[in-house]
């Protein structure tokens, strides 16, 4: 799993890419938690993870409280039919903003436009 993180016009971009599961999720909490805490809004972008285990949907439910906490806007973008079905079962979609890609993601939190 590999974690990029960068700044696009004052929003937080994080980007993972690989498997989000029980041997990776304390790596993926630990590095995308603190960068949830810039005050910036984060848009969250899982386009290249193609499975994420419970302990994947527990790192989401963490940023996820944090960032409301914080009244942080935060935007999912790019979930696999996949993970999409699984947080959907779970009630977790109901959390969330989603769009499905990053642009529509970043207009959203740049406009206050729906997805």
């Amino acid at each position: 799993m590999e974690i990029k993180i960068t700044d696009i016009d004052q929003i937080k971009v994080i980007e993972v890419s690989g498997d989000i599961d029980a041997s990776t999720a304390p790596t993926a909490q630990e590095e995308i938690l603190p960068a949830a805490k810039a005050g910036l809004p984060v848009l969250l972008d899982l386009t290249n993870v193609p499975y994420m285990s419970s302990a994947g949907l527990r790192v989401l439910l963490s940023i996820y409280r944090q960032v409301t906490a914080e009244a942080i806007d935060f935007v999912l973008v790019g979930l696999s039919e996949e993970i999409q079905d699984t947080m959907s079962v779970t009630g977790f979609l109901n959390f969330f903003t989603i769009c499905e890609t990053r642009a529509a993601g970043l207009e959203k939190l740049q406009n206050q436009v729906p997805c």
